[in-house]
């Protein structure tokens, strides 16, 4: 009975042993996991750091004979798939950026562009599957970004920190911004935000100057990721002026709750949360009052999105600035 106890024992403390080996082998062939302790410097050795460590490159990308990981493009020199290494490709791909969009990229453009709207450009034979880096797990910050992309510049390419951090181009400068609208919003993706907004809110709301229901949200990001998570989660609390809720109540009995959008020639327009307008003649009206405390936007929006939707939606719209509008 002993004997077959310390078998079972010695069997189990094997496999413990055996499962620890093969993860440290696999980490030591995946390029080895960096020390990630502690914030990193925008520098290569930054990135690298980065690289091989927190921003988990290496599971889906090798880095010429380093690594194993094949799902993503190897970012240096390797057979005739990739002839140059990533700094060095990234000038080539910039030139074919720029045929595609009518804008002048760099190398850093493209780099920087790979990290933050992935789907731009997929590389032929791969798929459009990379992870959002800024967004959790992985949940990088600009300034680990900017190192990621100093690290990839030097396979190959000229380093120009100006370019990645200083100094960026117009096109970077735009990337970086969507890059930091997702870490205000916890971490969400603008892109998947912009889905949210037209599944959601479009039919409310105008991003071009313009009023349907509700206000227009072409600035919105000026007023801040606290504002916009209020107006999402509690709408009332701060509405703004001209798009208060009215209630009327004719003489008749009825109620209606809703926009005042026209008073004039005797008749008030009363549009309710569903968008439909109801024309109401005044000397019919017994009261009409404005409900400080009721808002038309739906009660129950924050229960219909997910946390990861509420997230991206606060991402997308505090990139909603009055500069953007200027910049286009």
């Amino acid at each position: 009975m002993k004997s077959s106890i310390w078998k079972i024992f010695g069997f189990l403390v094997l496999t413990v042993v055996l499962y620890n080996w093969i993860g440290y082998a696999i980490t030591d062939l995946s390029g080895g996991k960096k020390d990630m302790s502690g914030a990193v410097e925008i520098s290569p050795e930054g990135g690298e750091t980065l690289y091989w460590g927190k921003g988990r490159c290496y599971t889906c990308h090798s880095l010429g004979g380093q690594g194993s990981a094949v799902r993503g493009p190897n970012h240096g020199q390797f057979g005739e798939k990739f002839p140059m290494p990533m700094g060095s490709r990234a000038t080539e791909r910039a030139i074919e950026r720029t045929e595609k969009t009518g804008t002048p990229f760099t190398a850093v453009d493209y780099i920087v562009e790979s990290m933050a709207e992935p789907g731009a450009y997929v590389v032929n034979g791969y798929k459009n599957e990379m992870a959002v880096v800024y967004a959790p797990p992985i949940s990088l910050n600009l300034n680990e970004i900017k190192a990621i992309v100093a690290y990839l510049m030097v396979q190959g390419g000229d380093l120009d920190m100006e370019a990645i951090d200083t100094a960026p181009s117009e096109i970077s400068t735009k990337l970086y911004s969507k890059i930091q609208a997702a870490q205000a919003a916890g971490g969400g993706d603008p892109g998947a935000g912009e889905t949210v907004f037209e599944d959601n809110c479009e039919e409310c709301h105008s991003l071009e100057g313009e009023m349907i229901v509700g206000p227009d949200l072409s600035t919105i990001g000026d007023k801040g990721i606290k504002f916009i998570s209020e107006s999402i989660l509690n709408p009332a609390k701060s509405i703004t002026p001209g798009f208060e809720t009215y209630e009327v109540e004719t003489k008749d009995g009825t109620k209606i709750v809703g926009l005042k959008t026209r008073d004039e020639g005797g008749e008030v327009d009363i549009t309710k949360k569903n968008g439909d307008v109801v024309t109401v003649v005044q000397s019919d009206i017994k009261t009409i009052s404005v409900d400080a405390n009721a808002s038309v936007m739906p009660e129950d929006l924050n229960e219909a999105m997910t946390v990861k939707d509420f997230q991206d939606l606060q991402a997308y719209m505090i990139m909603q600035k009055a500069e953007k509008k200027d910049g286009e």
